[in-house]
Parts: structure tokens; sequence; C-alpha cells
């Protein structure tokens, strides 16, 4: 037996929270106490005249394999109440229903507990609950389930707790497990490495399988996109317009992140002491009002285009390289965000927006922080970083847009793409540069840019 305790947790400041812990009793007799890691044990107890472990029950193979049975049989505990639904999804093959199969943990560190079964799918146990389901499995199983978009990880199944008089709460998620080789961030700065080592050389030089790659991911993601546009489909994932009520959202929250990093930017400039990022920060805060009216017109523009779910954390460390394709990962959303509001239709061109910003991350980390270029004069560092990005975003756009094809109900024409390409890049870089002050004062250089070259391309839609 194990009993899902959640843990009520309250602070003298803000919201409380509650926190999944399963826990379950071992006997000292027997050979499972021996194999309990010391980290999974929680107290010695006396239970029935039974000396033993109240261990966290992830430890427990009992445990796991009860969490993996219930949900290959789609079973429901009944609580008083309420009661636990395990649901089974497209990617737990038939032949593994009744089949005995293996379990264990992973040993990583991390806010979620994660367990292998099969060495084929993958549960992810959430340690941190919300008072809603989860948006990660909302997206996994929405795609699987009603899509044949393939890139991600399969739906195994979920574990909901669902009350009776508030909303479901979701437990975990099962998916299939996918051999991959490393995640894009690190595939990308190989390719960024061997372009700084011939612009050392004084050739500018970029393999033509960096366009190839570029154009492959421009292309699953939007295929992902094309999966998430579905007319048809429930409130929750039904394609919605540029309302009132998101106007006022994107407005308030882009005003709001500038508001906040202005003050930062202030407090923190003095101790800024590169030339050229101190021309950066000085050209942003002169562009205030700029800014400021170019993020107004998000409340009246006509904007036909459409919004749908996204995935809503979209850069190169979100997605694992199989060799010859990409698989798309980790769909809970901004971490900064609410669960309601990580649920929140957008344009899919704030994805876009995530990656290429990501991109120019990769190309600026590498050009601006290593060895073999911090001898160099900055401006030439500079430009050549600004190719590299310029080529690599319409290599990513002109294949993103084109798998789309033209005409399509999410963007209308090519002004709206182009002013909600320049919105979500903004409030991306904005988003970056506080974590920048606060974290790497070195790196602020790099959202400043991407800031500064979104003002650019303002001031050119003004002339």
């Amino acid at each position: 037996m194990a009993f899902l305790l959640i843990v009520k947790v309250s602070y003298d400041y803000g919201e409380p929270e509650s926190y999944l812990l399963p826990v379950s009793f071992i006997d000292a007799a027997s050979s499972n106490a021996r194999e309990i890691l010391p980290k999974g044990i929680i107290s010695i107890a006396i239970i029935n005249k039974k000396r033993g472990l109240i261990v966290d029950a992830i430890y427990d193979e009992r445990f796991q394999q009860a969490l993996f049975k219930n949900l290959a049989h789609t079973e429901e505990i009944f609580l008083k109440n309420d009661k636990i639904l395990f649901s089974r999804g497209k990617g737990l093959s038939g032949e593994d229903i009744n089949a005995p199969i293996s379990s264990r943990v992973l040993p990583v560190d991390s806010s979620n507990s994660a367990m292998v079964f099969g060495e084929k799918y993958f549960m992810k146990l959430y340690r941190k609950l919300f008072e809603e389901t989860n948006p990660e499995v909302d997206m996994v199983s929405f795609l699987t389930e009603n899509s044949d978009f393939a890139f991600i990880p399969a739906f195994a199944g979920s574990v909901v707790w669902k009350q009776k008089d508030a909303p479901d709460i979701t437990l975990g998620m099962m998916q299939r497990m996918v051999e991959n080789q490393q995640d894009s961030w690190t595939v990308t700065g190989t390719y960024v490495d061997a372009f700084v080592e011939s612009f050392t050389d004084q050739t500018f030089a970029i393999k033509e399988d960096v366009f190839q790659q570029v154009e492959l991911l421009a292309q699953r993601t939007a295929e992902m996109h094309l999966a998430l546009y579905s007319p048809d489909s429930e409130e929750g994932f039904s394609p919605e317009p540029f309302d009132e009520e998101y106007r006022t959202f994107l407005y308030k929250r882009l005003t709001d992140l500038l508001d906040k990093r202005y003050n930062m930017l202030i407090d923190s400039y003095t101790s800024i002491t590169d030339p050229v990022t101190q021309k950066l920060a000085w050209d942003f805060m002169e562009s205030r009002e700029l800014i400021e009216e170019f993020a107004r017109e998000i409340l009246h523009k006509d904007i036909e285009s459409l919004r749908v779910r996204i995935h809503g954390d979209y850069h190169l460390g979100q997605v694992l390289a199989t060799g010859n394709d990409y698989i798309i990962i980790d769909f809970e959303g901004e971490p900064e965000s609410s669960i309601s509001e990580r649920k929140i239709k957008h344009s899919p061109l704030k994805d876009a927006a995530g990656m290429i910003r990501s991109y120019h991350y990769a190309i600026s980390s590498k050009m601006f922080n290593s060895e073999e270029t911090k001898e160099l004069d900055i401006k030439r560092v500079q430009t050549a970083a600004d190719r590299w990005y310029r080529l690599v975003l319409i290599t990513f756009m002109e294949k993103y847009l084109d798998t789309f094809g033209k005409p399509h109900p999410l963007f209308k024409n090519n002004n709206e793409i182009n002013f909600l390409m320049l919105i979500y890049l903004l409030e991306k870089a904005v988003y970056e540069l506080g974590y920048e002050i606060c974290y790497r004062p070195d790196w602020v250089k790099i959202p400043l840019k991407g800031i500064v070259n979104v003002i650019r391309e303002i001031e050119k839609l003004k002339m």
C-alpha cells in the first residue's frame, strides 16, 4: 500500500503551494529495504508490530509497478468524494499492457521525479501541483491523440486527481522514451565553434549542412503548429482571433516588462564598463518613447491572423537531435508564468521568435565569450555575429512560412507577420534582459542587441 500525500506549504509572504509526496512502508526484513537509496528514506517506523522504513514511494519498486499497471489498464481509484484517474494514451504499446516490465528511478536532480519502464517509457511525476491540468499533458496528449505529428515523445498516459468541487489536478504523465544524441543548443554550438574558427582565420564560412539543419527545425516547428491548428477541436484548442482581451493582456505584459527592465538597467548602468554594451543600453533607453508607441499599436491595429495553443517556452534546449531529425520536448510553458497564462493562445510566431532569439544567443555567446575572439576588434566580431544571425533568421523563417503554404488562416499577410514577429522578438529580448542583469551581467549585451535590432526595424517602418 502506498499513499499519495498532498503537502501544503504556507509562507509569510506569497500564496500557499501544494506538493505531491507519495509514501510507502517497507518491512526492514524484506530485500526491498536494502535497495532503497538513503535520500529516499523519510523515517524509521513500526507499523503493525513490524519495524521498517517509511520511504518516498518512487524508490519502492512495488509503487513503480502499481503506477504502470494502473495506467496500462486505465484504472480508477475511488476516494471519499474524489478519484484518481489513470488514462492510457496511444504511445503505450498493446504488447506492454499485461507483460512484465522493468522499472527504475532516473538519478536526476529535478523539480519533478522521473521513472523509466522497460527502457521504453518515461514517466514524470509532478511534485509541485497546480489547481489545473498541467499544460504539458494537455499539449502532448492533444498532439498524440489528434494529429499525425510524430516529432514529440508520444503520449502514453496520465494520472489525474479528479475532485468533485474543484479543478482536475495532474499528478503525472508517461511518454515514449526517445533515443537522442544531445539537445539542439549543443549541436548548434558545434556549428558556431566551426564558424568562430574560420572567422579567426579571416574567413566567413558557414557549412551548407548548417542551413539544412536550420531548415529542418523550421519545418518541424511549422508542422507542430499546423497540428495545433484545429478549427474543429474543443474550446481549449480551437483557434481564436486577436480579440480585445488578448490584445490588452499582450500590451500590459510587454509594457510591464519594459518598465521593470528600464528601471533595472538604469540602476545597473554605472556598472557597465564595456563601451559596446553602454552604447546598446543607451540606444534602448533613448528609444523608450518609440517602443511604447509601437507597443500601443497592439491595441488598435487591424490583425486578422489567428491564435492557437503553442509550446510557449521554445528554444534550442527544448529540441533533441536524434541524428537525422528532431524531437520537441517540454511543453510546460514559461516557468515564471502562471498555469492559466501558459494556456493562453498566441500566434505561433511567438514560438518562432523564441527559437530565433535562441539562435541569436548561440552565435553571440560564442563570438563574445570565446578565447579566440577576445583580442579581436569588438565591432568586427559584432558584424560577423550579425551576419551569421541574419542568414539563419532568413533561412528559418522562409522555410517555416513555406511549410504552412500561403495563404493560411494563422497568418493573414506579410505585414501582420512582420508586425507580430517584432512584438514577440521585443517581448522575448526584454524578458531576457532581466535575467542577464541579475545573473550574468557580462551577457547583458546579447538581449540588448536583440532589443536594438527590433528598434532599428521599427524605425524603418516609421520612414
